[in-house]
């Protein structure tokens, strides 16, 4: 049916509602103010940011979250590049995103006019597909298009620019139907011969990562790994696919990984990776897999066929979407799993070793305990409480010792983006409101978008923030420690208050310096976002040379300064 006219931005904000979309996040801009309009009268809520950077985080988290694309609307030139980070996350996330950019006029294109930039250029090596709607007529049929891509095959992120005047231009068009996101299944042949490549091995492991996946696939996934006695692994930041309480759950390959699991990963004879591109991080950058044809027999499950032989040659690849290839695996026969059922339980013992308190911490000697702060955590929070960090050292606090109750109950970037913590956090409760969300954030990384402190406010999320203050950049400066010991240069860091600075903003505050002050903190923050619907920042001071569980930056030092002196 063909609508009387309407201008473009009508168009576009109808066809975002025929399509399911609930919420945007975005920062005002006056080349996109025919949508703003639209948007006025539309069930589809708006949520302003207070920089584009953390508008993109927060439709790239909403992605995450729900599987539908995030939609994030940002002005041309400066808002465009301010967004960037955020389509790059969602691009080696395999997150399901739209970003929607004012555009300069049609009559000023290619005249390098105020603010304008070539998006197609800009954004061709970080996103799915780029274009320019210059006819308000055929929105519906870009919009669907939009829709398709960002959520078949291998999950992402498309944008969109949107010619000034195209927006206010009227036209009588009809509308689309709703997208329907595409994957492509296992055939049962491939399945037949997954099932003989295990029943034949002794040392088989399951690894799970990448896009694609719901509390179904999980579900099956978990059914299978159990029904033949597999070990499961998951890849870099995709700790929340299996329950971590779940006996087949072994840890998580990636950085400042179980040396133990890396070995078994070295030494499986079979490995099925489901959904993760096997890349640098769940890789040990291309060590535990040998590329191009790795020692291990290796079965690979990717919804991007491209993606397939890219860099791995597998013994058996197979173009599917986990919910897909979950189910049939979920159904197929199991195998006798005599020869391998006992190392489960052993593997499971090895990251309940993992996971005991480091031994630098066991003296005492830290007058803040990070290993006890995360214990704290597990035993105050629910189990379906979400967990959401950005990228620093600072993680690995999360990523080694807090167990992830399942299907989403993370949120952190596998492309190391800093500034997504604050972000994160604030999206999941707004999409979330009835779940605990609890954000870890280094103070570098707090201070690059702890501005959506304002949205949090605005919005009533009572996101609870850890900012981990070791006053630098601790990552860097492990790294400097290590290669130019004692020469510090460019990662000291002068902060403020953080606990003043969210009372500033409207939200709760307090500052932590030793371990038995963070409990009774972490209840507080806990009952005034709960009760209040406010954030809540708990500024954890630490002594900055407790760099990593397992090591502190004078050792790193002592040992680089030997180094050099030996050569």
């Amino acid at each position: 049916m063909t609508h009387p006219s309407r201008t473009g931005g009508q168009i576009l904000v109808d066809a975002l509602a025929i399509h399911g979309v609930d919420t945007a996040f975005g920062v005002p801009g006056e080349s996109y103010l025919d949508v703003l309009d639209a948007l006025h009268d539309s069930s589809i809520r708006f949520v302003i940011n207070r920089q584009e950077g953390g508008a993109a985080f927060m439709a790239e988290s909403y992605g995450k979250l729900t599987g539908k694309p995030g939609i994030c609307f940002v002005t041309r030139g400066p808002g465009a590049t301010n967004a960037s980070i955020g389509v790059h996350t969602a691009y080696q996330d395999s997150t399901p995103m739209i970003l929607f950019i004012g555009q300069v006029g049609n009559d000023f294109i290619d005249r390098e006019a105020f603010q304008e930039i070539d998006y197609r250029r800009m954004f061709g090596e970080m996103a799915k597909w780029v274009a320019q709607i210059d006819r308000a007529d055929r929105i519906p049929e870009y919009l669907a298009r939009a829709f398709q891509v960002a959520t078949s095959g291998r999950p992402g992120p498309v944008v969109l620019a949107l010619p000034e005047d195209m927006l206010i231009t009227e036209a009588a068009v009809a509308d689309t139907r709703a997208y329907q996101p595409v994957q492509a299944a296992p055939s049962q042949a491939q399945i037949d011969t997954l099932r003989a490549l295990l029943a034949q091995s002794q040392r088989p492991m399951l690894l799970l990562g990448g896009g694609t996946w719901n509390a179904q696939a999980c579900a099956d996934l978990a059914r299978f790994a159990q029904a033949n006695h597999l070990p499961v692994g998951c890849s870099f930041r995709f700790q929340d696919l299996m329950d971590n309480a779940h006996p087949n759950y072994i840890g998580d390959v990636g950085i400042g990984i179980n040396p133990k699991l890396a070995a078994r990963v070295a030494d499986a004879d079979l490995l099925i990776a489901i959904g993760p591109r096997l890349g640098e991080m769940t890789t040990g950058g291309y060590t535990l897999l040998a590329a191009p044809v790795p020692r291990q027999r290796l079965v690979h499950i990717h919804a991007d066929p491209e993606e397939l032989g890219s860099v791995y040659q597998a013994e058996l690849m197979i173009a599917s979407g986990a919910p897909q290839a979950c189910a049939m695996l979920a159904a197929m026969e199991p195998v006798d799993a005599a020869a391998w059922k006992d190392s489960v339980e052993t593997a499971k013992a090895e990251l309940a070793a993992f996971q005991a308190q480091p031994p630098l911490l066991r003296d005492g000697g830290a007058p803040l305990d990070l290993w006890q702060v995360v214990q704290d955590l597990m035993a105050a929070l629910p189990r379906d409480a979400i967990i959401t960090n950005g990228a620093g050292n600072y993680a690995s606090w999360a990523h080694r010792f807090y167990r992830y109750g399942g299907m989403r109950t993370q949120l952190a970037p596998t492309n190391g983006a800093m500034g997504y913590g604050v972000p994160s956090g604030v999206a999941a409760k707004i999409v979330h409101p009835e779940r605990t969300v609890v954000t870890f954030a280094g103070d570098g990384e707090f201070m690059m978008s702890g501005q959506e402190l304002a949205t949090a406010v605005q919005y009533r999320a009572g996101v609870v923030i850890l900012v981990f203050n070791n006053n630098m950049f601790g990552t860097i400066r492990m790294h400097q420690e290590k290669t130019y010991p004692g020469r510090v240069s460019g990662t000291s860091l002068h902060n403020p208050d953080f606990a003043l600075l969210a009372r500033a903003y409207g939200g709760h505050g307090e500052v932590v310096e030793t371990t038995a002050q963070f409990a009774p903190a972490l209840q507080r923050a806990l009952a005034h976002a709960n009760e209040h619907q406010l954030p809540a920042v708990i500024e954890l001071r630490y002594d900055g040379n407790l760099i990593t569980p397992n090591a502190t930056l004078e050792s790193m030092r002592e040992a680089a300064q030997a180094a050099q002196a030996g050569r």
